[in-house]
């Protein structure tokens, strides 16, 4: 056999291998990438060693000069899976870089769609205090209705408008961060105590009544101030959609965790209405900022003062994460149609 005629088989050779091996790779690929990329370079040495091997044998080398051959292209072996397991792991962090970025970007792209929405909506609800202050300014400056009554409704939509802005500003803090909480050993019944002083007088005004229940007392530490006005939004929140001539109950447990024995796990704080329930396909909508339920849940009612720009349960939930926590909500069968359970999970 002439060099060409040798050429030609070596090419042919390798050729062939390295096909059914690049088939076989692209089969692996669809289950396994990663091994897929490392066997790569095999495929590619494997191809040449055939290739030259059979032009070797063709060219009627002796035993020993073909066996020296094969030695020799064996001995890339190692350097071959070097450059795939090199290869491999380059193909993974680049993966997870790009995996990481996207998810970065979703995330990004989430935060200014809600943060917009946001926006929206609490320039849509601040529209309508002003527009009654402006209002009624007006008719006061104009002589146009009588003063005793126009005064008093001025203050409360201001009230109404400083409340907006202060959950704003609640929120915004929550969220930056570079927030930090003030811990300090506080007992948990205190707090859903003052809470539930503090939304009474709205629940009578609604009719409402309050119950509450604290199984065990709960000392831990976290932030008073942040936590106590959870609690108020969640059960300012249960009240406005209860209806009249129903309850509310506020309930504090501490959830013992087994793998420690009698050491607390996690304090569980538990608010449940009676509004009627809300659609499943809503329920992880409820801690949006700015969203509000229109499905069975019983509508606020127009009486209840202190009307937010729906930013309370987001902020529920911004208290429970900062503290590395969670909040929920589930519907409950009940009277009237049930209501809602709000759970919110710190740990101790």
């Amino acid at each position: 056999m002439n060099d060409l005629e040798g050429v030609a088989l070596s090419v042919a050779v390798a050729a062939v291998v390295g096909a059914v091996g690049a088939v076989a790779l692209f089969a692996l690929a669809r289950r396994r990438v990663a091994l897929a990329a490392t066997l790569a370079p095999l495929v590619v040495v494997g191809s040449v060693a055939a290739g030259v091997y059979a032009s070797a044998r063709a060219m009627f080398l002796s035993d020993a000069d073909s066996t020296t051959v094969l030695l020799l292209l064996l001995a890339t072996v190692p350097v071959a899976l070097a450059v795939g397991l090199v290869l491999t792991a380059r193909i993974r962090r680049v993966t997870t870089e790009a995996a990481a970025e996207k998810a970065a970007a979703e995330r990004d792209r989430e935060v200014e769609v809600r943060r917009r929405e946001m926006v929206a909506w609490v320039s849509h609800d601040l529209r309508t205090p002003l527009a009654a202050v402006r209002a009624l300014a007006e008719a006061l400056e104009d002589g146009v209705g009588p003063v005793d009554e126009h005064v008093p409704r001025i203050l409360a939509e201001n009230r109404r408008m400083a409340a907006m802005v202060d959950d704003l500003l609640a929120l915004s803090r929550l969220q930056s961060p570079t927030a930090t909480l003030r811990r300090e050993p506080v007992a948990v019944g205190d707090l859903a105590s003052d809470a539930i002083a503090s939304a009474q007088p709205l629940a009578d005004a609604g009719g409402v009544t309050l119950t509450w229940d604290v199984t065990d007392p709960v000392v831990t530490s976290l932030d008073a101030q942040q936590v106590g006005r959870a609690m108020e939004n969640l059960l300012v929140n249960a009240i406005r959609h209860t209806r009249p001539g129903g309850t509310v109950r506020v309930a504090v447990a501490c959830l013992q965790d087994a793998a420690v024995g009698a050491a607390p796990g996690t304090v569980v704080i538990t608010v449940e209405d009676e509004c009627g329930g809300i659609p499943e396909g809503d329920l992880d909508r409820v801690f949006e900022a700015g969203w509000r339920s229109s499905g069975a849940r019983t509508p606020e009612r127009g009486d209840a003062p202190g009307g937010g720009a729906g930013l309370g349960l987001s902020i529920v939930r911004g208290v429970a994460e900062a503290h590395g926590g969670t909040a929920s909500v589930s519907n409950v069968p009940g009277p009237g149609g049930g209501g809602c359970r709000f759970t919110l999970r710190l740990p101790a």
